[in-house]
């Protein structure tokens, strides 16, 4: 297919008047909880002995501190499992939890109800702010703690170049906001020879950072592969890095690739490419030891590392389930250990759950006199971030200590208000508002970069000469069928694109519709061979996985 057939999605630009009165973008909290209280969630037993969705109420409650889940089912009985691991920490960030606009055209209905009808239904409460598609289920790796199986079912699932193109275009068709940034994933993507060409379609199409999530073995092992990536669009590589020395990763991926790792990042050097993002899947009795280790790695490298993205452990995939206690923690749990191994440079008060952000998306929406910008309205409890600024030392705080966080939120909730309001002279009061914000940066060396990228330009890419001087912290937990939460599926924003059509959400993909969507649209290895004559990349990756004979 001609890459000259390839247009950007939409035509022209959206406005915030399309699709609805404006004062839909009006800026309100949920209200508060408190616990004990009850969501919905689905029988861990039933799914994972008979594929069956069996949604039951899930009670939160306190215990000893901790934000604790229990759920009965009539024929398996009682589930409990901790669910954060700090209860205070749970009630100060649902007191930053935004409404949000959603999605204008779901792809689905609304029949069986949710989890069942993922694609996304009417009832889904958020918008795409990361797409995922999976290039292939195929891999160079056999990791225990995978959410994939990697064509070890006797299988391959690897949509076709046509669908991959259209499951972008799918994503770029999402109102009020088209999918802004998407990430190839797997398996592994860097083992289809098709990489190169989805990356510039991507870019072609509109998306405006391009990501894969990847192991970089490939990567590690050949620099002039990174810079084929990297011409072909290629934004970030979202990169699997579970610690500093190799027991994590014995322990986690079934080989030492540490070095490659290291590698990876001195070729992204090399070529000029200063936009990675390390992402260790967090473990109790594997690597949460190593969480100030790996910050400090990050900072070490911070000249291409713009981010560390932890993720605790997901009971899904190869996992034992029997060991969960064992492997269980929480975003809580390793926001206190970050603290702890900084020597306090990291308390856990600098963190704030991701929706706190959602006022900056919409506030840049509106000052650039354009349309909707992507807002992150995910659940309050899926995910908590803090950013690390430097001096010119080389020295990191805690952005709370240079910015009065909760100030600045507030200003730009009411910025956005005065244009969602139809407020009179609303631009001349915004800038107002944003010079007299200025009292509440603690380091006056920010201000300038700050108020120039929501006044000049007020979009995303004119952060960017604040966003070199930090590091970004990110805690993202996602769910397995025992800490199930229906009210934090219908506000994901991190969705996958399948070959049917559907957008489905990264929990309920991950936990229930992975297996459904890989058995309709896979088919047999030799089939697989017969029909895409693999190179030996893609052989490797089903015949010859890497382990650590191969050092």
């Amino acid at each position: 297919m001609a890459t000259d057939d390839v247009k950007e999605i939409p035509e022209k630009p959206i406005t915030h008047h399309d699709g609805g009165d404006i004062s839909r973008y009006h800026m309100e909290k949920y209200p508060v909880k408190e616990l004990p209280y009850v969501t919905q969630s689905i029988c861990p037993e039933c799914f994972l002995s008979n594929d069956e969705v069996h949604v039951i109420d899930a009670t939160l409650y306190e215990e000893d501190g901790k934000v604790m889940y229990k759920k009965t089912c009539e024929k398996h009985g009682e589930f409990i499992d901790v669910y954060w691991g700090d209860a205070e920490m749970f009630k100060r960030a649902q007191t930053w939890w935004y409404k949000s606009v959603g999605l204008d055209n779901p792809r689905t209905e609304s029949v069986k109800g949710c989890p069942e009808d993922c694609g996304q239904c009417p009832d889904h409460k958020s918008h795409t702010a990361l797409a995922l598609l999976d290039v292939t289920n195929r891999c160079n790796l056999r990791c225990p703690i995978c959410f994939a199986v990697a064509a070890e079912g006797g299988t391959v699932y690897e949509p076709e170049p046509e669908q991959v193109l259209e499951m972008m275009r799918n994503l770029r068709r999402n109102t009020p906001v088209p999918a802004p940034a998407i990430q190839f994933a797997g398996g592994e993507p860097t083992v289809s020879k098709h990489l190169p060409q989805y990356i510039k379609w991507a870019k072609q199409l509109g998306f405006k950072n391009v990501q894969i999530a990847s192991n970089v073995i490939r990567i590690g092992k050949s620099k002039k592969y990174l810079q084929e990536l990297r011409d072909a669009g290629l934004s970030t590589i979202y990169m699997q890095f579970d610690g500093v020395t190799p027991g994590p990763y014995i322990a986690a991926r079934g080989a030492d690739i540490l070095h490659l790792k290291k590698q990876a990042i001195q070729h992204a050097r090399e070529i000029g490419m200063h936009s990675l993002i390390l992402v260790p899947t967090v473990v109790r009795g594997v690597n949460e030891d190593q969480l100030g280790d790996i910050i400090k790695f990050a900072c070490d490298n911070r000249d291409v590392v713009r981010c560390v993205n932890f993720q605790p452990v997901s009971i899904t995939g190869r996992i034992d389930h029997t060991a969960r206690n064992e492997m269980r923690i929480t975003i809580p749990d390793s926001i206190h250990l970050i603290a702890e191994q900084t020597d306090g440079k990291i308390p856990p008060e600098a963190w704030y759950p991701v929706p706190s952000m959602m006022p900056v998306g919409r506030a840049l929406g509106f000052i650039r006199r354009g349309g909707p910008q992507v807002e992150l309205s995910c659940h309050f409890a899926c995910g908590m971030a803090t950013f690390l600024f430097f001096d010119d030392d080389g020295n990191y705080e805690p952005i709370t200590d240079v910015i009065d966080i909760e100030k600045f939120i507030e200003i730009l909730d009411s910025i956005a208000n005065l244009y969602a309001d139809e407020k009179k002279g609303a631009s001349k009061r915004a800038k107002a508002k944003l010079a007299a914000g200025a009292r509440h940066f603690k380091k006056k060396t920010i201000l300038k970069d700050i108020i120039n990228a929501f006044l000049s330009r007020g979009d995303y890419d004119s952060l960017s000469a604040f966003m070199n001087r930090i590091i970004m912290l990110g805690m993202m937990h996602f769910q397995d069928p025992y800490n199930f939460d229906l009210e934090r599926v219908q506000h994901c924003d991190i969705n996958y694109a399948v070959p049917d059509g559907r957008i489905i959400p990264f929990c309920t993909m991950n936990t229930i519709h992975r297996s459904r969507i890989e058995e309709k649209f896979s088919m047999p290895i030799e089939e697989w061979r017969n029909r895409h004559k693999p190179n030996k990349v893609e052989e490797d990756s089903i015949s010859k996985p890497f382990t650590s004979e191969d050092l």
